[in-house]
């Protein structure tokens, strides 16, 4: 179990990366949910023991891990959202490499650990290939053999499927999948569908705070009966969204597709829908930007 406890960052600039952050994070996959610039890295950084927080505390078992950093890092395993290697060196040698910075002192054991891990993550064909040639969805193949060296019981993954095409992604979290039934996995992403396939408990992290947590079952549950659908012309957008809490709008056949979050049928037009993790996330979300634009009216009166 992964404990962190009123965990806050402030950078030297003033900004308040983190704000009073508390979660329990069992084994198996557990995923963060939030936008860009929610503390997601900020919060991934300080588990993976490269930064220290201002205050709160984080522990993993019985380690303290502000007080024994080095004790995490031995059971570790850490993708960062961007992992940098040497591009002319083979994933083999690569690998073997990191594994002996890793504490795998044995050529023997090396070996053997080396090439199981490219076989798990389906690079065997390509061991001898320079990581420089590889793509976007092989480097993050790669960066979680890396990360899988000494067997960590703790994995933390930041937004590891930006930017990969639907097959790679769709691999990558495969992978992703058969590595979370053994050991605790943190999955830090703003792509709900990565969510939604794979983790069996969630949190939402929206300006340095979880401001939701739970099942993705339990937290659609709370939507159900109170999303509902229209289609509408562009121009009349601003106004929809004037009148209702419109959550979320895209783009069909011409129209302007909107989902609206209420308590009763909004208007004509509108039509019930199935809530999913999706109207939970838009839904914070604009929870959060209407408690941020009535800071200002509460502090003036």
């Amino acid at each position: 179990m992964l404990a962190i406890r009123d965990l806050t960052h402030v950078y030297p600039n003033g900004t308040r990366a983190l704000d009073a952050v508390s979660l329990d994070i069992p084994a198996g996959m557990f995923g963060l949910l939030g936008p860009n610039g929610a503390g997601k890295s900020s919060l991934m950084r300080c588990v993976a023991t490269l930064q220290v927080p201002s205050a709160g505390s984080i522990r993993f078992g019985d380690i303290d891990v502000l007080r024994q950093p080095e004790a995490l890092r031995a059971t570790l395993g850490y993708l960062p959202q961007d992992f940098g290697v040497y591009p002319r060196v083979t994933a083999q040698d690569m690998l073997d490499h990191l594994a002996v910075l890793k504490g795998v002192a044995g050529r023997g054991e090396r070996r053997d650990t080396v090439d199981t891990l490219l076989r798990q993550v389906n690079l065997w064909d390509v061991r001898k290939k320079a990581i420089a040639g590889f793509s976007g969805g092989m480097r993050q193949r790669f960066g979680i053999a890396q990360a899988l060296i000494g067997n960590p019981r703790l994995i933390i993954v930041d937004e590891p499927t930006a930017g990969l095409d639907p097959e790679e992604r769709n691999r990558f979290n495969n992978l992703l999948s058969e590595i979370g039934e053994n050991v605790a996995v943190l999955l830090s992403t703003h792509i709900v569908d990565d969510v939604t396939d794979l983790c069996p408990r969630m949190a939402i992290m929206v300006g340095g705070r979880i401001v939701s947590s739970g099942t993705p079952g339990d937290l659609i549950a709370v939507l159900q009966g109170r999303i509902w659908q229209a289609s509408i012309d562009r121009i009349d957008l601003d106004a929809a969204r004037e009148r209702q809490a419109v959550i979320a709008t895209r783009l069909r056949a011409g129209r302007t597709v909107i989902r609206v979050l209420a308590d009763a049928p909004p208007g004509v037009g509108f039509s019930p829908v199935e809530a999913n993790l999706e109207d939970v996330y838009f839904a914070t979300l604009h929870a959060h930007r209407q408690s941020q634009a009535s800071e200002p009216a509460k502090k003036a009166a």
